[in-house]
């Protein structure tokens, strides 16, 4: 990573944000652009604090994730996946039915394996195929996914910070992959850019978007006849906090 980093200080590497900014763009239209075409991204981060943004942003925008352990053979050997996957979905059938005709050990055992496989595999329940696009947090840590995924010609997206190196990486983003706040910043603006490529992706489908947010508006307000009237006005906002906002 030695030609994105700027200099360092007391020891630390600085990366150049100017060639981590256009970098960032490119990686984030290839998300939208991967969404829009109905593809499937996959968000990987399994160090723990990576584990929660991960999960939130791929649920926010409708994609996948795993963030407890990459099991070897996640991509390369989808089949026996999609196996584990199936009984997880028949254990939560059954306990959803109260677990009837089973002895407690029984239902005590499958409760164990509905809590280990849903950690395991649950961002990935109903994805139904290969993803079409990784998203990683920490190269490192996620080397056997990356291989994987380059093994099968899947593209990767990546938060690559100093210490990584880029090789495998299609796009990489030069950025510091351990400080919780920037891991939550690009786990959101992937979130967005793929909320974005599903717009596109409806538009194109000649989906009216402003009808359907219309019909939602309509079945809350029937729900809620108090939702029909005027909200109460907002707080002005000090001009200062508005650009910091924006920003």
């Amino acid at each position: 990573m030695g030609p994105y980093i700027y200099g360092a200080k007391n020891g630390i590497h600085i990366l150049d944000l100017t060639q981590t900014v256009p970098m960032l763009d490119q990686a984030l239209q290839v998300v939208r652009d991967t969404v829009a075409r109905g593809g499937r991204v996959l968000f990987v981060g399994t160090k723990r604090q990576a584990q929660k943004p991960v999960a939130e942003a791929a649920e926010r925008c409708a994609q996948y994730y795993m963030n407890h352990r990459w099991l070897g053979g996640t991509l390369t050997n989808w089949k026996t996946v999609s196996n584990s996957i199936n009984r997880l979905k028949s254990i939560d059938e059954a306990m959803e039915q109260g677990g009837e005709g089973l002895t407690k050990k029984e239902r005590l055992g499958m409760e164990r394996d509905q809590h280990k496989l849903t950690a395991s595999l649950g961002g990935i329940r109903e994805m139904g195929g290969l993803p079409d696009l990784l998203f990683v947090i920490d190269v490192n840590k996620e080397d056997l996914a990356i291989a994987e995924a380059k093994k099968l010609g899947i593209p990767v997206v990546a938060v690559v910070d100093t210490n990584c190196s880029p090789d495998g990486v299609d796009y990489p983003i030069p950025g510091n992959d351990d400080a919780a706040r920037a891991i939550s910043l690009y786990c959101d603006l992937v979130s967005r850019a793929a909320l974005d490529g599903m717009s596109a992706q409806l538009g194109a489908a000649g989906v009216d978007i402003g009808a359907l947010e219309e019909g939602a508006v309509e079945e809350d307000v029937a729900a809620d006849p108090g939702a029909a009237e005027d909200p109460a006005p907002e707080a002005e906002v000090p001009a200062e906090d508005a650009a910091a906002a924006e920003a």
